[in-house]
């Protein structure tokens, strides 16, 4: 008997050392509240509604263009409505110009008459009224083939790169992830620096190619810059043309076309048949405010001695020009204004502060929460020799806990990313639990890039993006004319409201706060993100 207890004793002290004294599992109160979450969530969502409003009404939301403004306008009326606090706009920058697009129509005249799918790039001139003119073909893939062409583009539709190859598809493009994908997302991958060095090698190149055929055409005076989208099935992916910066050179009215559209016009050019297209684009610039804002709202902590420390959520508000900003980054917007909704409306004991970032300028660089982080919680000064930077810690920094932040689309959520902080997977482990019925059973220490965490990351504070489905967001949404509201899943925007209210929630009511990397002391020194 006195073995038995022995052994007993001996397993209880093991699960000790397993699992942390700060990482159990949510006790009976937390997943009562929960279980109101999961019930506000999805018997009584509104976060369609607010798809609807960002999108339907409000998109496309250029950073800087009236759109946005009016956007963010809502956006902060909806947050009053419901009751949230300490509402504001919170500027930053400069960041440049605003641009919109008031009108656009491009079609062929001859041989035959058919329109064409296409797009003004952000940020370029239009055509000041309606232009008919021959189109050229005049491929331009090194330097020295732009001498060919000079003198005799004027006033010409002018088509100057190859056609991009149109892969067959044998796959369905929307997918969701596999549970071997899933474990393979687990596991910690090696880096190969060579490949990564060599794309952006290829990439730096085709830029200073690009400018230098953009400064070509503004010389030569032509009328349209014709270029295509790397899409297929009339997708039309269309980004910047030109430069927000007042002191920028100068670009032509540029446009970007269905693949299959180009493809067309090339062939028949190559076969020497004159072909005479028609536009008729307006496009307008905005520089009586240079600045830009971020979204700023909150809930305020219940315990007097935690209610100074903040747990944020946050996602990208600004989108590109083609769609309507619906999965990227109406997605996250909406799930975000629909946490703080959530948490709000079932009135679930919030020890800490919750507060909302909602960013504009992300597509440019990050470049809204960048200013939050910098104006907030660190920044940066010259460090111990001319190329480095070290680190200036602001008193804020200490306050904040978690930034929690959505971004890929709208698919569920089926994990974590860990952004490397090993200490907090034990913590997130148990956070889990309840939602391994909803799909959610995924921890990786990986780091997904390229959004709005990673500001928050890169002072040592904890910034976390969630591993989502990909649906059709890579292959289709990202960036192009297909960025709508039909693309938005509604089931999985409600699973994500729904986890990350619930993480918010776990993350506030913690005795401690959660774990965090080593402190970053020092960095290569980078040029201001805002020249």
């Amino acid at each position: 008997m006195v073995r038995k207890y022995r052994n007993a004793f001996v397993v209880f002290l093991l699960l000790l050392a397993v699992i942390p004294l700060g990482a159990q599992a949510p006790d009976t109160a937390d997943l009562n509240a929960i279980y109101q979450i999961k019930d506000e969530g999805f018997n009584h969502s509104q976060v369609m509604d607010t798809m609807s409003y960002l999108t339907d009404v409000y998109g496309p939301r250029l950073t800087n263009s009236p759109n946005i403004k009016q956007a963010a306008d809502w956006t902060m009326g909806k947050m009053k409505e419901w009751q949230l606090a300490n509402v504001h706009l919170e500027p930053w920058g400069p960041f440049g110009k605003g641009w919109s697009n008031e009108r656009f129509s491009l079609q062929a005249i001859s041989p035959r008459p058919f329109p064409l799918i296409a797009y003004a790039k952000a940020w370029t001139p239009g055509t000041n009224g309606m232009v008919m003119a021959e189109a050229v073909w005049a491929p331009i893939q090194k330097e020295e083939d732009i001498e060919k062409y000079r003198g005799k583009l004027k006033g010409k539709f002018v088509l100057t790169a190859q056609q991009p190859e149109i892969p067959s598809r044998t796959e369905a493009q929307f997918h969701r992830y596999t549970d071997a994908e899933l474990a393979e997302e687990a596991t910690e991958p090696v880096a190969v620096r060579e490949a990564v060095e060599e794309r952006r090698a290829r990439f730096r190149m085709q830029r200073e190619l690009n400018q230098k055929i953009q400064k070509f055409l503004v010389e030569e005076d032509v009328a349209v810059w014709i270029e295509p989208s790397s899409g297929d099935d009339g997708t039309v992916w269309a980004q910047s043309g030109g430069g927000r910066d007042p002191k920028d050179p100068p670009a032509p009215c540029r446009v970007a076309v269905a693949n299959e559209n180009y493809g067309r016009l090339v062939r028949m050019l190559e076969k020497k048949v004159p072909v005479t297209l028609q536009a008729d684009i307006q496009n307008k610039f905005y520089e009586d405010d240079l600045n830009s804002f971020n979204i700023i709202g909150e809930i305020p902590g219940s315990d007097k001695a935690r209610a100074g420390e903040i747990v944020m959520v946050g996602a990208h508000f600004d989108s590109w020009h083609a769609g309507t900003g619906a999965t990227d980054n109406g997605a996250g917007s909406g799930v975000m204004l629909e946490v703080m909704r959530i948490l709000k409306a079932t009135g679930v004991k919030l020890r800490r502060t919750v507060r909302i970032g909602l960013w504009t300028g992300e597509e440019q660089g990050l470049l809204g929460s960048k200013a939050y982080v910098k104006q907030h919680f660190a920044d940066w000064e010259p460090g111990a020799t001319a190329d480095t930077e070290k680190i200036k810690i602001l008193p804020e920094h200490t306050r904040l806990d978690a930034y929690y932040n959505v971004d890929n689309g709208s698919g569920k959520i089926r994990g974590i990313y860990l952004q490397g902080n090993e200490a907090i997977a034990p913590l997130f482990s148990q956070w889990m639990e309840p939602f391994h019925n909803l799909g959610m059973t995924t921890l990786t220490i990986r780091n997904t890039g390229g959004t709005d965490h990673l500001s928050f990351d890169a002072v040592g504070l904890p910034g976390f993006q969630f591993v989502q489905d990909p649906l059709d967001y890579d292959s289709r949404t990202h960036h192009s004319n297909m960025d709508v509201y039909e693309r938005i899943q509604e089931p999985d925007m409600e699973q994500m409201a729904v986890i990350v209210a619930s993480f918010v929630y776990l993350t506030a009511n913690r005795e401690d706060m959660v774990p965090r990397k080593p402190l970053p002391s020092t960095r290569p020194k980078r040029p201001n993100p805002f020249n």
